[in-house]
């Protein structure tokens, strides 16, 4: 019998993450939680624990309010974290160092006229990825679900010149996803107004099995008062688990949206908590 895929493994996941939010004030077994999802206790256990780094029964307690809080940067630790990597870059995800290099005005009006883009999609523990760089560095990194690959980079990029080069694109979800340390750093070529390329940066900084609330991460890039409009740009974060945007959640320690699913944000971050980074 072939090995399950990766995708297969995040659906149970995904699965068991739902079943357990919504049962979490009864405090259900691991005997329950197989039965919902039809498979033996030591299969659930093993796939969870496999796939997550810590069991199902650490994953119910971690769900708790307190255990959010307390993994809570505040204002001023995000700030001096974000300071230590000059906010322009070098940051760390994982022990992945990437540099950060912004789209010119000129080249965003252009839509990518003169680009070449090479992308692949490629199996990851979350589910199929859109990747896309130019020579400048990765442009895009996008769960897909069921949209199109295709019209995802064009709607971004309508006067690019598009590449399907998936062997190009592999060696991105192989350091993202890996845990391995690189050897070089891995370059961004990313899109977005100053302000957005600035809560960006900002995010680059907050180390994984961490979180922060929309409002310290409007306190770490010196606008206290704009949680909503720091908001916006982290939706608008077009690398997926890079930029992790999946590390911001209300300041009650409370999940909150995201823009490739809330399950999938909240696996995540226990795949991050699991694997201590």
């Amino acid at each position: 019998m072939p090995a399950p895929s990766p995708a297969a493994d995040y659906a149970r996941v995904a699965d068991a993450i739902d079943w357990l939010r919504a049962h979490r004030r009864e405090q259900p077994g691991l005997d329950a939680l197989a039965r919902h999802l039809k498979l033996s206790d030591a299969h659930v256990q093993r796939l969870f624990t496999r796939w997550a780094g810590i069991s199902p029964k650490r994953f119910l307690q971690s769900l708790t309010l307190a255990d959010a809080r307390a993994r809570l940067l505040d204002a001023d630790d995000l700030l001096d974290l974000s300071l230590s990597v000059g906010l322009s870059g070098p940051g760390r995800l994982h022990d992945l160092f990437v540099t950060f290099e912004a789209v010119s005005p000129g080249e965003a009006r252009t839509g990518g006229a003169g680009v070449t883009l090479r992308w692949g999609v490629h199996a990851t523990p979350f589910g199929d990825m859109l990747v896309a760089a130019s020579a400048r560095g990765v442009c895009t990194l996008h769960f897909l679900d069921d949209a199109d690959p295709l019209a995802l980079l064009r709607a971004d990029w309508p006067n690019a010149r598009l590449a399907h080069d998936p062997v190009a694109t592999a060696p991105v979800v192989a350091r993202l996803f890996g845990r391995g340390v690189p050897d070089a750093p891995l370059a961004l070529w990313l899109k977005g107004s100053n302000f957005q390329l600035q809560v960006w940066r900002a995010l680059l900084a907050i180390p994984p099995g961490r979180l922060t609330s929309y409002a310290a991460l409007a306190g770490a890039v010196g606008k206290p008062r704009a949680a909503r409009t720091v908001g916006s740009a982290v939706a608008a974060n077009p690398l997926a688990v890079l930029i992790p945007c999946h590390r911001v959640i209300h300041a009650a320690g409370t999940p909150s949206p995201y823009r490739w699913g809330a399950t999938r944000k909240t696996a995540i971050q226990l795949w991050e908590l699991g694997g201590d980074g």
